[in-house]
């Protein structure tokens, strides 16, 4: 099959490699129609690489059509049309039984102390083969693949895989309720889709902080009412925001010295890099620091944007001072999915069936990572089609 392989820094290609085969009764295979390129896998092409392995199949955003399942998967049958979750989990442990299955026990990656396993996401979450391929091998898959309707286009529902339950629940965990005011720092995908769940959910104002012009642009259709950040204590009666939801990350603009070290492990071999970075790794913090000048006291910061350094510094007299409540991690989807799927219907109250800026080719998978990375061509998000 054909697939997105990564070979080093800025390197995807797009190559033939084995078919996936059952290899568990809990297994299923599934040929993928679409499968998106998030803001994560971006960390992998520029940040992450120490973590990486050249051979990885990359993508963790897929839906596609059922082709064989394992004697342990009675729920699902060939033919089915479903989306596959980013991470992957029993449904059946402890975590999952508590709506975290993000930390499920059974696919924990403990070899490096993390949480359940992701499709395509370095050797931290257990190098399990990709999405942006051809076919996915899905284990758990008596859990995970969440299945829907034939008829619309994948459009409606490939989202489902990580974009809305990532931004469902970094509105969820921001705490937003009717006559509520947010700040979303990111317009990217996650940014753009909280904008617009937040909105749905009842906040009075959502204000959008991005330095991408035509991300600006896309949130003031979306009825973000401000994005300049001067403006923000005026929209909050000089207060601040009840929520900041931080959609960036660890890739933040504007964090010379966090750049700086992050391309400088990048440099070292990759044996020295993993172990610098595990242990001495730190992120570029300028969204995050934003956040916490922003929020009002007492007000809740929702972090969605993926991080990974291990010493950043913390201004924790502010934090403490501000009593900012945090709440972060990894989408549970599995745990929103099903108050999310009855908003995908004809009246798109999400706008999901016109999110995708990019429709493209999986063969041209290499130049959609440099046009997503580069934020050239109005790249907000882009789905691969095999």
């Amino acid at each position: 099959m054909r697939a997105t392989v990564w070979h080093g820094k800025r390197d995807v290609r797009v190559e033939n490699v084995p078919d996936p085969v059952i290899q568990e009764p809990t297994d299923a295979v599934v040929r993928i129609t679409s499968s998106g390129l998030c803001g994560s896998d971006l960390h992998l092409y520029e940040v992450l690489t120490p973590f990486m392995t050249p051979g990885d199949i990359l993508g963790h955003e897929p839906m596609g059509i059922v082709e064989e399942t394992g004697s342990a998967v009675p729920n699902l049958k060939v033919g089915d049309r479903v989306v596959v979750p980013f991470q992957i989990a029993c449904g059946s442990c402890h975590m999952c039984g508590t709506g975290l299955p993000t930390q499920c026990e059974t696919t924990q990656v403990r070899e490096h102390g993390m949480g359940a396993a992701l499709f395509g996401y370095t050797k931290l979450y257990g190098q399990v083969p990709g999405a942006q391929a051809e076919f996915l091998r899905v284990p758990q898959a008596h859990y995970g693949p969440i299945k829907v309707p034939h008829g619309p286009a994948d459009d409606r529902f490939v989202y489902l895989s990580d974009v809305l339950p990532t931004a469902w629940q970094a509105v969820a965990y921001a705490g937003v309720e009717p006559g509520s005011t947010v700040a979303v720092l990111g317009l990217g995908p996650i940014g753009a889709m909280a904008c617009r769940i937040a909105r749905h959910h009842g906040a009075a104002t959502v204000i959008g902080v991005d330095h991408v012009p035509e991300r600006l642009a896309r949130a003031r259709q979306d009825g973000v009412e401000k994005d300049l950040l001067t403006a923000v204590r005026d929209l909050t009666g000089g207060r601040g925001p009840d929520a900041v939801i931080d959609a960036v990350g660890t890739e933040a603009h504007g964090s010379p010295t966090g750049k700086l070290a992050q391309q400088a492990a990048g440099l070292l071999p990759s044996r020295w890099a993993e172990k610098l970075m595990e242990h001495v790794g730190i992120d570029r913090l300028s969204a995050l620091h934003l956040a916490i000048s922003l929020v009002r006291r007492g007000g809740t910061i929702s972090i969605s944007g993926v991080y990974g350094g291990m010493t950043d510094p913390m201004p924790m007299l502010t934090m403490f001072d501000k009593q900012i409540q945090f709440r972060m991690g990894q989408a549970n989807v599995r745990r929103w999915s099903d108050d999310i799927l009855p908003l995908l219907t004809d009246e798109d109250p999400l706008g999901v069936d016109v999110f995708a800026t990019h429709h493209v080719p999986l063969d041209d998978a290499a130049d959609a990572y440099a046009m997503f990375q580069k934020k050239t061509d109005g790249a907000i998000k882009v789905l691969f089609q095999p």
